[in-house]
């Protein structure tokens, strides 16, 4: 038996010391000092556009703007939107820029920890520091609401953040933002917003059992699993096209939430045009249309 116990001995000490490691295996790149003049306007489009306001403001519950509480659930437990005014017990107020920047962009918190991917950072990693210093200047001007952020309910294991730095590894992708040769200023604009801001593959993109998009097979496929419940369509180009939609009806649709058919977006969509997409400009809203009904070019 002594054999047995000095091996078993010997595997637990292995895997307390790799746990030991994880825990501590510091993960986001060194903060920044970004001095650039943000300009608010732009910022508070940036924000609109990014769904900040959405999933930050609980208006069911007639909540104040950005002080969090919409309730998400999912198969691993149940998240709540923290608190993003400038409240500096509760909200954010004691940030630096820096430290904005590297939550936004890269999905960690000021004190070292990982965001749940339910906050859609991997779509801001390609934001730049002016698009941030935006941001934060638009931040800056959103009143301080007194309301401590809501616990996360996340079962166990799930509840460990230290195993998010796993899944981080595993599964963490660049948004495709960048332009590509070859297409023009428009689709390569809708490309920056649909890929990048606006996040449309956080909905309408299957995930794996970890919770992670299936991007190389399933982009833009739709998906059966949205947290509540919910459901979203596909919207690649060739069931968008198949199902008769053009540049301007899916422009349309962005804008007022009518689809061509006379009925309307419900759910989850229609309060991403609501709080959204409504708030676009038209040539922001066509450049994602175009992108949309053609993002096999090069996508």
């Amino acid at each position: 038996m002594r054999p047995i116990f000095r091996l078993g001995l010997a595997a637990a000490v292995t895997a307390s010391a790799g746990l030991v490691a994880v825990m501590a295996w510091p993960i986001g790149q060194p903060l920044q000092a970004l001095d650039i003049q943000g300009d608010v306007n732009r910022g508070a489009y940036l924000a609109r556009a990014s769904g900040c306001i959405a999933c930050h403001t609980d208006f069911a519950k007639g909540g104040a703007p950005l002080a969090g509480g919409v309730e998400l659930d999912t198969p691993f437990g149940t998240l709540f939107s923290p608190n993003l005014t400038t409240d500096s017990d509760h909200g954010i107020g004691d940030w630096t820029i820096g430290e904005f920047a590297r939550a936004v962009r890269q999905g960690v918190s000021p004190g070292g920890e990982p965001y749940y991917p339910a906050f859609p950072y991997p779509f801001y990693a390609n934001f730049t520091d002016q698009d941030i210093a935006d941001l934060w200047a638009a931040w800056q001007t959103v009143a301080p609401v007194a309301e401590p952020s809501k616990e996360q309910e996340m079962a166990f294991p799930f509840n460990q953040r230290w195993g998010l730095k796993l899944w981080r590894a595993a599964f963490l992708e660049p948004p495709r933002t960048d332009p590509v040769p070859g297409n023009d200023e428009v689709w390569n604009r809708g490309r920056l917003l649909v890929e990048g801001a606006t996040h449309c593959a956080a909905c309408h993109t299957g995930r794996n059992l970890a919770g992670a998009r299936n991007s190389d097979t399933e982009h833009f496929k739709g998906s059966d699993s949205l947290p509540g419940g919910d459901k979203a369509p596909a919207i690649d180009f060739e069931t968008l096209q198949k199902r008769g939609w053009t540049v301007d009806d899916l422009a349309y649709a962005l804008r007022t939430g009518v689809m061509p058919d006379g009925d309307v977006f419900g759910g989850a969509m229609g309060e991403v045009v609501n709080y959204g997409t409504s708030f676009l400009t038209d040539d922001d809203r066509k450049a994602m249309a175009t992108y949309l009904l053609d993002v096999h070019d090069g996508g």
